[in-house]
């Protein structure tokens, strides 16, 4: 196996880890269960580094999920490892990919969901742990199709509350709990009893 292979089986592993330990496991989204346990969730790693080769990939997924029934592919993560370094340039290429799909001919059909390691909500401090909620151990672009995000919302007693939960939920947890649950966000930050 390549260093690119490996590099690659590592991304999926942390990906798949981090949705059944934490957007699964700890009900950050109520809806994810469903498509993930009928194995319609289709995960994705680039390895380019160019931001045009990154657009067409990402139109690219767009495509399968268009030609794809729901009961197939449900939903697609597509894993952004260039994006890593700085949060404001992973935001910025989601803001040109969402253009693109406001452009293309699945305007209205579909939505992208963001998710980075150093995700920062607005009003939000770095370190308020609210912002876990869409910190991911790698950038991603989720690829949701709006008539299941319709049906999501329709199906649940209190779309509205799950934010809100979310944040009271995370700002509760000990910091054990946090570095249990966010290994890769902690592993470069010195420990209390580590040498400065």
């Amino acid at each position: 196996m390549t260093t690119a292979e490996q590099d690659k089986e590592r991304i999926l592993a942390e990906l798949e880890q981090w949705l059944d330990a934490v957007v699964i496991g700890q009900q950050l989204c109520p809806f994810a269960a469903r498509p993930r346990q009928q194995d319609a969730v289709r995960i994705v790693v680039s390895a380019s580094t160019d931001p045009e080769q990154l657009l067409q990939q990402f139109y690219a997924e767009l495509m399968k999920l268009a030609d794809s029934e729901p009961a197939a592919l449900e939903t697609t993560l597509m894993v952004v490892p260039a994006l890593q370094a700085s949060f404001d340039d992973y935001w910025e290429f989601v803001g040109v990919a969402e253009s693109l799909l406001e452009q293309s001919p699945w305007r209205g059909q579909f939505q992208v969901a963001s998710f980075h390691p150093q995700y920062i909500f607005e009003g939000c401090e770095a370190d308020d742990p609210a912002n876990y909620s869409n910190r991911s151990p790698w950038p991603i672009l989720h690829l949701l199709r709006e008539d299941s995000v319709a049906a999501a919302i329709a199906s649940h007693p209190d779309v509205s509350a799950i934010p809100e939960r979310n944040v009271e939920l995370l700002r509760a947890m000990e910091s054990d709990t946090l570095r249990a649950l966010f290994p890769w966000h902690f592993a470069a930050e010195p420990r209390p009893n580590d040498p400065q």
